[in-house]
């Protein structure tokens, strides 16, 4: 991944254009949503999610550790390892029958903790609370110009 993008997320109404900018851009792929507990990983999957189309509730799937959804005939598979002991407990709950279905959405929260069993991520979204705890700072890192050009004119510097 050779770009990397910083933005700043004042409220939820921030995170929310985000989603939407997100859910314009990225249909398929894997990424990666690093952060510590709370910084809004899930509250942005939330709006990505309902940015492509889901309608209902978006669980965080902490105890499960995928949530599935069929949004517009789009296959979408919200992962969070965090409660994750081992990175084989991904191929024993048989993560390649997730990971073999083409032109999905693959969004891992803790990716950290699923080693060489998951793929590499097209996009990184790092998220970090401020000092306020109010705030966010968001880093996106990729290696699309064509992605960077529209990052640069949806959220101007």
């Amino acid at each position: 991944m050779q770009y990397s993008f910083k933005l700043h997320l004042s409220n939820e109404n921030d995170t929310q254009k985000l989603a939407t900018f997100l859910g314009q851009h990225i249909a398929q792929g894997v990424i990666y949503l690093i952060g510590d507990l709370g910084a809004g990983k899930t509250t942005l999957t939330r709006y990505w999610l309902q940015k492509l189309g889901h309608q209902g509730a978006v669980k965080s799937p902490t105890y499960t550790l995928v949530e599935p959804y069929k949004i517009r005939e789009q296959n979408v598979f919200h992962f969070d390892l965090y409660r994750l002991n081992d990175p084989y407990e991904l191929e024993l709950m048989g993560i390649r029958d997730y990971l073999d279905i083409e032109h999905g959405l693959f969004l891992f929260e803790w990716p950290s903790k699923g080693g060489d069993e998951i793929p590499q991520p097209n996009y990184m979204i790092h998220i970090e609370k401020t000092e306020d705890d109010a705030k966010r700072e968001v880093t996106l890192t990729f290696d699309s110009a064509e992605f960077l050009t529209a990052l640069k004119q949806h959220f101007p510097s």
